[in-house]
């Protein structure tokens, strides 16, 4: 089986958002403690379930998404990591509305959010 790589403009785009989606989680799930530090969250003293949830559900769930829509390269699986992207967003917006979390560093990962749903997104509903 051979890793197709996209010619399409469109689909190349979606690609990437895929990949940098599987970067994300490998980061998440290989080193969370430097993910929390860098996104400037902390755990508390004594409570190690927090890598747990930062391994699966930050880590291990986003690297086998992206890796499902690299590996298969079809729209619908493009569609769920955009809509995925999409609502992870609108959370993230949600959170700065309403328990004032209106930050610099949450302005920065909404924009990555929104690119990260814009582009496969975009490849399958025919934009690009």
């Amino acid at each position: 089986m051979d890793l197709y790589i996209p010619t399409e403009t469109g689909e190349f785009l979606a690609f990437l958002s895929a990949v940098a989606t599987c970067v994300m989680g490998l980061f998440f799930l290989f080193a969370p403690g430097l993910s929390f530090r860098a996104m400037g969250l902390s755990l508390r003293d004594g409570r190690r379930g927090g890598y747990a949830e930062a391994r699966s559900t930050l880590g291990g769930f986003p690297l086998g998404l992206g890796l499902a829509a690299i590996v298969l390269a079809q729209p619908m699986v493009y569609l769920a990591l955009g809509s995925a992207f999409a609502l992870a967003a609108f959370g993230r917006i949600l959170s700065m509305v309403s328990d004032q979390g209106n930050t610099v560093v949450n302005w920065l990962f909404v924009l990555v959010q929104m690119v990260l749903a814009i582009l496969p997104l975009a490849y399958v509903f025919g934009v690009f």
